[in-house]
């Protein structure tokens, strides 16, 4: 028998029956340790990662395979002993930017990889929730992770991932993304992306929501990459938090990249802010040709462009209604420092967030007077 070092990445471990005893066959990989150095909050942390040794039965013919047998118990409490990150998203689960990020997660062989995502797009669902349907889910084949696909929204998504209805367990970091397209300022409300990190946060779970600002023409399935390194620090420093027990579970992150993340500026504490694409509504001729948009900030003219608004095919049913479509009436960026200027100013933004919602203070000081007045006079009215 010889010992080798082989990469747990290449391993979809299962779900339930963790008594029984599992075969694998996988690729041997002896790489040496991985090291990580990241900073984060003006500090450095330094990472260490030491690949998980395995005794391998040589015993096969094949060459560039080798055939593996073993009781779940040691390798189930070498896994649990790794931090486990649930990943979804609302561009689906076979969208570039979460499997890039699943991809960079499983490579460093330092988590629990898992995804639970939605089987089709689901951008700009906002927090919505299936209520009276059963949702069927599936399990789907990702390398170096449990991958479930739901036809659900990404709320659905996180709720069933943290369950423990899929996963042995809990797990300590919930990420929704990477989103095509950034979610920063008013669009936070019509996102999938940071719902999905908002639902883990509602149930007491750690989460961040990724979005990369995509544009096209610019931007390539190579940035989504990119953009998962860049993130790599902020993970790592939420994780080594969590296990000091030192991370605030009052908010949730959500995290914005700029298009040209490969020459970023830095990470940049922001908030919210008030920057919106103005909508309005345009009739068409058509149900043919429409196509989806991919994000809730994907909206742009050139997409729309693309569209044949004067499409021939009417539907005897369209006949006898009237059709609409959204288009595109301007853009609001907002104050500096804040999220999507920040952005837009080649910074990655960091920007807290919680589930309540709070007037400015302005609006606080008019309602302070105005709500003894309104409830006196309907008093005076009464009688």
């Amino acid at each position: 028998m010889t010992t080798s070092t082989i990469s747990t990445a290449a391993l979809n471990w299962p779900v339930s029956d963790r008594s029984s005893k599992l075969s694998f066959s996988v690729s041997v990989n002896n790489t040496s340790a991985c090291s990580f150095r990241s900073l984060f909050s003006s500090s450095w942390r330094r990472f260490a990662d030491r690949r998980t040794g395995l005794s391998v039965d040589y015993s096969s013919k094949k060459k560039q395979r080798v055939h593996i047998c073993g009781i779940w118990g040691n390798l189930g409490r070498q896994m649990e002993n790794k931090p486990m990150i649930m990943v979804t998203n609302d561009d689906g689960i076979e969208g570039p930017g979460l499997q890039s990020l699943v991809g960079l997660l499983a490579s460093t062989n330092r988590y629990q990889v898992c995804v639970c995502a939605p089987d089709t797009e689901m951008s700009g669902v906002g927090h919505s929730i299936t209520w009276q349907n059963p949702l069927q889910v599936k399990q789907v084949e990702i390398p170096g992770a449990t991958a479930f696909a739901v036809p659900g929204t990404p709320a659905d998504c996180a709720s069933l991932g943290i369950s423990k209805t899929l996963f042995p367990r809990v797990p300590d970091l919930v990420i929704s993304g990477i989103n095509k397209g950034s979610n920063c300022g008013y669009h936070i409300l019509y996102s999938g992306t940071v719902a999905g990190a908002r639902e883990a946060f509602l149930t007491g779970v750690p989460a961040i929501s990724i979005s990369y600002d995509w544009v096209g023409g610019k931007s390539t399935v190579k940035d989504y990459k990119l953009a998962a390194g860049a993130c790599l620090p902020i993970i790592n420093a939420i994780l080594a938090d969590i296990k000091n027990k030192t991370y605030p579970l009052k908010c949730f992150l959500n995290i914005d990249l700029p298009t040209d993340v490969l020459n970023h500026k830095g990470y940049k504490l922001t908030k919210q802010g008030k920057s919106i694409i103005k909508m309005g509504w345009k009739k068409i001729t058509s149900e043919a040709q429409v196509g989806k948009i991919l994000s809730t900030m994907t909206m742009e003219t050139d997409h729309l462009a693309n569209i044949d608004m004067n499409a021939t095919e009417v539907s005897q049913e369209s006949q006898n209604s009237l059709l609409y479509m959204r288009e595109i009436r301007g853009l609001e960026v907002g104050e500096k420092d804040t999220d999507y200027y920040s952005v837009r100013e080649g910074y990655i933004s960091v920007c807290p967030l919680s589930a309540l919602s709070h007037a400015e203070t302005d609006s606080e000081t008019y309602f302070k007077e105005w709500l003894p007045s309104v409830t006196e006079c309907f008093s005076s009215s009464a009688l």
